[in-house]
């Protein structure tokens, strides 16, 4: 790492830094493309020493003395965010499209190719990226999660991609009455029940008519509400009978579904959703795919508003040494101030381990994702 000593002048309140900055003792202060905001973060700063690592471009580079304008490095959360909407549009409008199957598949790519890009990143974006309408964002959502558990199974690249594209198109025949019945707060009539128990094999039947050929693809839609003990639907299959990946879809399914905000509730703490996946799986899902999920995703997954010992409020973002001992990022302080940088904290230290868990309205802070991991996780 090339370094070298910087002033107060070289960080320009609004606009984003141009180097990774460091403390003297060597600690990473702020992430490349991390954006200060106000003079006193500027000044917290200054006192505790600041290096850039220059040995990371500012945005341009000098061939044959002129300058020439680096390629700007991809974004796991622009990436995410673009997918969910094309998804949107695409599925929206599925009986016009052409080439549904290519379409989807090119989707598949982008955000697969995001998701192991940087998984933390992408992960986060299933707590902290609750924005977009909530249907390609769900199915989305769901796609990220049975990638990583598909990756923990050694699974073909080949086979990932179709698991991907029809996470991405589980709910296809139900998508614009899905974002309606996400605002519903009374009970759901006949017809809406009906439409939900037949949305497997609809969305099987409106893949086909739209070009969709591949068997697997459409089995693990058809199958993807179903259980092991065959109290799922729309046959009631029990568990030999049942796709595997079919299973990964319904596990991914059950946790982006409890975790997500609905207007007339409170999303479910993510470990709390854990643990009503866990209690499921004694009957209803295959224990070993479920002891894989809980692996891949830790007790507080990321993206899981947490309490530390200190007093300090934070969030999870990144697999620690344990299932239940993340790395963190502070955001408020002990007394409840706001940080000037989040700091990264080790939950497995003791005086910094998690106390309780929180929901995004016990913490009063504005942030970005990009505040967090930098520029890969920027708009």
């Amino acid at each position: 790492m090339s370094t070298r000593r910087i002033g107060m002048s070289d960080i320009v309140i609004g606009q984003a830094l141009q180097w990774d900055v460091y403390g003297n003792d060597g600690s990473l202060l702020l992430r490349r493309g991390f954006i200060v905001t106000n003079p006193n973060q500027v000044s917290a700063l200054a006192e505790r020493g600041l290096f850039a690592d220059t040995g990371k471009t500012d945005g341009s580079n000098l061939r044959d003395g002129k300058a020439e304008k680096a390629t700007e490095a991809p974004s796991v959360v622009r990436t995410i965010i673009g997918v969910r909407t094309e998804l949107r549009r695409l599925l929206y409008n599925i009986n016009t499209e052409t080439n549904v199957q290519g379409q989807v598949i090119s989707l598949a790519k982008k955000m697969g190719a995001a998701v192991f890009m940087d998984s933390d990143v992408a992960l986060g974006c299933i707590l902290l990226s609750q924005d977009e309408n909530y249907g390609a964002r769900h199915s989305v959502d769901t796609a990220i999660v049975s990638l990583l558990i598909a990756r923990a199974l050694k699974k073909p690249p080949e086979e990932m991609l179709t698991l991907a594209a029809a996470a991405m198109t589980m709910n296809v025949a139900m998508l614009r009455q899905q974002e309606k019945l996400q605002d519903k707060i009374d009970a759901l009539s006949s017809a809406e029940q009906e439409l939900i128990s037949q949305h497997p094999q609809s969305g099987v039947t409106m893949l086909r008519a739209a070009g969709v050929d591949n068997e697997d693809w459409l089995s693990w839609v058809l199958n993807h509400h179903e259980s092991d003990d065959g109290s799922g639907y729309p046959t009631g299959k029990t568990s030999t009978d049942i796709p595997q990946n079919a299973k990964i879809i319904s596990l991914a399914d059950r946790y982006c579904a409890r975790v997500c905000i609905r207007s007339y509730r409170k999303s479910m703490l993510p470990n709390a959703a854990l643990r009503d996946i866990l209690v499921e799986g004694k009957t209803r899902i295959d224990p070993m795919l479920v002891t894989v999920f809980i692996k891949e995703l830790g007790t507080y997954p990321i993206g899981t508003f947490v309490k530390l010992e200190s007093g300090e409020t934070a969030v999870v973002t990144g697999k620690g040494a344990t299932t239940t001992t993340p790395y963190v990022h502070v955001l408020l302080g002990p007394r409840g101030a706001a940080m000037s940088v989040p700091g990264r904290r080790d939950t497995q230290n003791p005086l910094m381990a998690i106390r309780e868990v929180l929901h995004r309205d016990q913490v009063p802070v504005k942030f970005t994702m990009r505040h967090l991991w930098g520029d890969i996780a920027r708009l």
